[in-house]
């Protein structure tokens, strides 16, 4: 358990640090990524994107649970978009949402990845 926590924590710091380079230590190569197949070039992709929107994009976790080979996690999530971001346009404003992540890890590495967040709140934090 302790050694797939400190994994864990590591993936979590390498994406607060948006260091995408490594995630191969992470990421499977084929994933089931919110319920539908994809490659770990996908989630990467939303991962980039995410951070060239929101570029002080962070994950604070809150807890984190085990199960044998599943996690799940309830994070914090902050940033300050500088650009057109869930269809809302840059305003100065931040925001502070709840994540809830469920994982899958295979052989060391994350093969399937759900999270889930209140977007209707990121929106309204965004433009109110």
């Amino acid at each position: 358990m302790t050694e797939l926590r400190d994994w864990y924590l590591r993936y979590i710091a390498a994406l607060n640090a948006h260091e995408f380079d490594g995630m191969d230590e992470f990421i499977a190569d084929r994933v089931l990524l919110n319920g539908e197949p994809g490659t770990r070039d996908d989630v990467l992709a939303v991962q980039r994107h995410d951070v060239g929107a929101v570029p002080d994009l962070h994950w604070e976790i809150q807890e984190l649970l085990f199960d044998r080979d599943r996690l799940a996690v309830r994070a914090i999530n902050t940033g300050t978009p500088v650009r057109e971001w869930l269809g809302v346009p840059p305003s100065g404003r931040s925001f502070e949402i709840v994540e809830y992540a469920i994982y899958r890890v295979t052989d060391g590495r994350f093969t399937q990845m759900t999270a889930l967040h209140d977007s209707a709140e990121l929106r309204r934090q965004l433009a109110a």
